[in-house]
C-alpha cells in the first residue's frame, strides 16, 4: 500500500485552508461551467469496476469498484495518477465483532468525504464471509431478510480502512453532512436510513423512509438531508435536528440529488422517464424539467452551481445542462455504460465511471 507523496500531502493541506471565497473569487475569473463544452482528456483503465466516482475537492478522487474488483481506487485529481488501491477486506473481530472472526471482504457501492479532509466513507453493497450467506439483491424488502453490511471509514493520511459501522441490507446512497455531525446511508434492501454521529462514532438512528431509498444530498448548513425515494414518487426531507421527516412530490423514481451552492434549488434525475427535473425550495414548487436519455442515473453539479452533469446508463451518454432555465448544453457518448459522475472544483473536470472497467476524465473548456 503506498502512501500519499509529502507533495500531494502539502497541496491537499494548502486546499484544505483555502476559504471559501477563493473559489468564488477564482470562479469569477473564469466562463461559468455552463459557457463550457466537455472535452475529453484521459481515459483511466486498470483493475477497475466503478459503480461510483467521487471528488474530495481537495486533489483526490475516488472510485468505488464494486464486488467485480473489491477494491476503492484513490486518483490524483491533478496529474490523473493512481495514488493507492484499497482492498475492502477487513477482519470484523478487530472492530468488536467477536463472533465473526476472520477476514471478510465488501463491495464498495459509493463514497463520501468528511469536509475536514480526514475521511472517506464507503457503503457496501453486501459482506463476503463466514455467516454471510444470504446476499443482498437489486429486487427486494426487509421481508427478503438479506443479510446487513457495514459503512467502512477510510483514513486519507494512511490510506486504509480504520473502523466500520453496521448499517442496514444493501447500502447505496451516502452523504456527510457540512459541519461533520453525521454520516447517512440509505439501505435499499431495508427501506431506512441509518444515522451515524461523528462525534460519538456510533449509529444512533434509523429512519424509516419507504421503498428503495437511493441518493442523498445535505444543504450547506447541515439542518435538512435530502433523500431520495426511488421506489415511489418522493424526495424525503430529514430534519436534521429533531428527525422528523417532510416529502417533496418530485416525480416517479428519483434516483440522484444535486443541491445548487445557495440552497435555492434541488435537482433531480428520475431514472425510468430519462429526465433531470428542478424544484425551488423557497417557494416549494416544481420547475422545469428536460429529458436527457434511457435511464438518466447519477447527477453532478458545477462548483458555481451552473451546469448539471448526467449519466444516461442504457443510453451511453452524459448530457450537460443549464441549471438556470434547465436547457440541454451538449450530450455526449462516452462508454457502454456510464453509472457514476463527478465535478472536481479544484479543477473544473468532471469524471464519469463506466461500469464495464474505466474512467473519463473530462475539461470543461
Amino acid at each position: 500500500m503506498r502512501r500519499l507523496p509529502s507533495l500531494i500531502i502539502i497541496s491537499i493541506l494548502s486546499l484544505n485552508i483555502l476559504s471559501p471565497s477563493y473559489f468564488s473569487n477564482a470562479a469569477n475569473t473564469k466562463a461559468a461551467a455552463s459557457d463550457t463544452k466537455l472535452v475529453l482528456v484521459k481515459t483511466l483503465t486498470g483493475n477497475l469496476s466503478p459503480k461510483s466516482v467521487t471528488s474530495s475537492n481537495t486533489g483526490l478522487i475516488s472510485a468505488q469498484n464494486m464486488m467485480y474488483q473489491h477494491s476503492v481506487t484513490i486518483y490524483d485529481s491533478t496529474t490523473l495518477k493512481l495514488i493507492a488501491t484499497i482492498p475492502d477486506s477487513v477482519d470484523l473481530s478487530t472492530y468488536g465483532y467477536s463472533k465473526t472472526p476472520g477476514v471478510y471482504r465488501g463491495a464498495p457501492v459509493e463514497g463520501a468525504y468528511s469536509s475536514d479532509g480526514k475521511f472517506l466513507y464507503v457503503t457496501n453493497y453486501a459482506m463476503y464471509g463466514s455467516g454471510y450467506n444470504h446476499e443482498g439483491h437489486d429486487v427486494c424488502s426487509p421481508a427478503s431478510h438479506f443479510d446487513p453490511s457495514f459503512l467502512y471509514r477510510i483514513n486519507l493520511s494512511t490510506l486504509k480502512i480504520d473502523d466500520i459501522y453496521p448499517v442496514g441490507t444493501v447500502p447505496k446512497g451516502i452523504a456527510v453532512a457540512p459541519d461533520n455531525s453525521y454520516v447517512l446511508v440509505s439501505n435499499w434492501c431495508s427501506y431506512n436510513v441509518s444515522v451515524i454521529k461523528i462525534s460519538s462514532n456510533k449509529n444512533v438512528k434509523t429512519i424509516k423512509v419507504g421503498a428503495y431509498p437511493r441518493g442523498i444530498a445535505i444543504n450547506a448548513d447541515s439542518s435538512r438531508a435530502y433523500i431520495a425515494q426511488m421506489g415511489g414518487r418522493q424526495i424525503q426531507v430529514l430534519n436534521l435536528n429533531d428527525f422528523t421527516m417532510t416529502s417533496i412530490p418530485i416525480g416517479s423514481n428519483p434516483r440522484a440529488i444535486a443541491l445548487s451552492p445557495d440552497g435555492k434549488f434541488l435537482y433531480a434525475t428520475l431514472n425510468l422517464s430519462g429526465k433531470v427535473v428542478s424544484w425551488n425550495l423557497e417557494t416549494n414548487k416544481l420547475g422545469a424539467s428536460i429529458q436527457t436519455g434511457k435511464n438518466a442515473r447519477s447527477l453532478a453539479i458545477s462548483g458555481d452551481g451552473s451546469a448539471l452533469y448526467v449519466t444516461n446508463f442504457l443510453s451511453g451518454t452524459v448530457s450537460k445542462i443549464r441549471s438556470s432555465d434547465m436547457t440541454l448544453i451538449q450530450t455526449i457518448k462516452v462508454c457502454k455504460e456510464p453509472i457514476g459522475i463527478t465535478y472536481d472544483i479544484p479543477t473544473s473536470r468532471t469524471w464519469v465511471a463506466c461500469y464495464e472497467g474505466s474512467i473519463k476524465v473530462f475539461d470543461n473548456k
